[in-house]
């Protein structure tokens, strides 16, 4: 039973098991599809064919837009590269974005919002001014301009990393700290928190302790939406020119970009292969995202419970309660 508890609190075993019918399946499909890019992203140098800015191998020259063969299973993009190749190590790059990315705004959004909800007066009322004002602009303007800001467009491996996550980071900062706001205010209220107060808790105890850990029961659910916005930022950025050099790392955006003169020439492998890998990155993100979010709601909890009624349940359930059953006595 201890064990059983124990598996239980573990975020993805207790939401498999809340969830049914179609939300099982989604969030299903999400923790395959998401895996399998964490698990191509780790192992990327083990399995990868060539690396990313390999334009030769024991046979010469790779050659520029080679169709799919027995040597380049998807071909060969216009630079010469590898698609298999760049497509797999496009992975390691977008999970180093994501992890540094959200790393940095999951921190200082909580932070922000902590110290502005709880304290209050005119830092709440600077904090919340300069929150709705960067979230208010254009989220891929914006990352453009901290990225041309950070590194002049394009840059080296961490140099574009960090650049490309910065950007992210400071269009995310808003958002955490909007709902851990919100949170501390109502948390703050609470009589818990006075009684902690009473008996002379310092504010950082009552802060970190007490307010803190009832504050961000729904940054799961953010983290893993911002996490696909992430991925697509990257490689708006990379599409868009503002991304990777191709010579320091491989950036799904970036080999988009330089395959939309191929397609219209009817040469298909260069485009099609990091298209894809954007959209199932996304998408595998996002329907844990969706399905964490529908797993929160009450209603989803309350239609769980009723559909494993069984007909002597609904019975039951229906006869009114016997006056001892609430506590009353004759």
């Amino acid at each position: 039973m201890a064990k059983q508890k124990l598996i239980d609190r573990v975020p993805v075993i207790h939401q498999l098991r809340q969830s049914v019918g179609f939300q099982r399946g989604m969030l299903v499909a999400g923790l395959v599809i998401t895996g399998v890019f964490l698990l191509v992203a780790i192992i990327a140098p083990w399995i990868s064919p060539y690396g990313y800015d390999q334009l030769s191998g024991p046979d010469g020259n790779f050659g520029a837009q080679q169709p799919p063969s027995a040597a380049h299973w998807l071909g060969t993009t216009v630079g010469g590269y590898d698609v298999l190749s760049r497509v797999i190590w496009g992975a390691q790059t977008a999970l180093f974005v994501v992890v540094v990315s959200l790393v940095l705004s999951v921190f200082l959004g909580i932070f922000l919002g902590l110290v502005s909800g709880y304290f209050g007066g005119w830092v709440d009322r600077t904090l919340v001014v300069v929150a709705d004002a960067i979230y208010a602009f254009p989220t891929l303007l914006l990352a453009i301009l901290v990225a041309i800001a950070i590194s002049g467009g394009q840059s080296g491996l961490w140099p574009g990393v960090m650049a490309a996550a910065v950007s992210i980071m400071v269009v995310f900062i808003p958002q955490y700290f909007r709902v851990v706001r919100a949170e501390v205010v109502r948390v703050k209220a609470e009589a818990f928190i006075e009684s902690a107060k009473v008996i002379g808790a310092s504010s950082p105890r009552i802060m970190f302790r007490h307010v803190l850990r009832n504050s961000t029961r729904t940054l799961p659910i953010i983290v893993t939406l911002n996490a696909a916005e992430a991925i697509s930022t990257l490689a708006a950025l990379g599409f868009l020119g503002f991304g990777i050099e191709p010579t320091a790392a491989a950036e799904w955006g970036y080999d988009l970009s330089k395959s939309i003169s191929d397609v219209a020439a009817g040469i298909w492998w260069t485009a099609i292969p990091p298209g894809l890998a954007i959209v199932f990155a996304v998408l595998g993100i996002t329907l844990i995202g969706e399905s964490l979010n529908d797993l929160a709601d009450p209603r989803l909890r309350a239609r769980r419970r009723a559909s494993k009624q069984t007909p002597a349940d609904a019975v039951a359930a229906s006869q009114p309660t016997a006056r001892e059953e609430l506590g009353e006595v004759q």
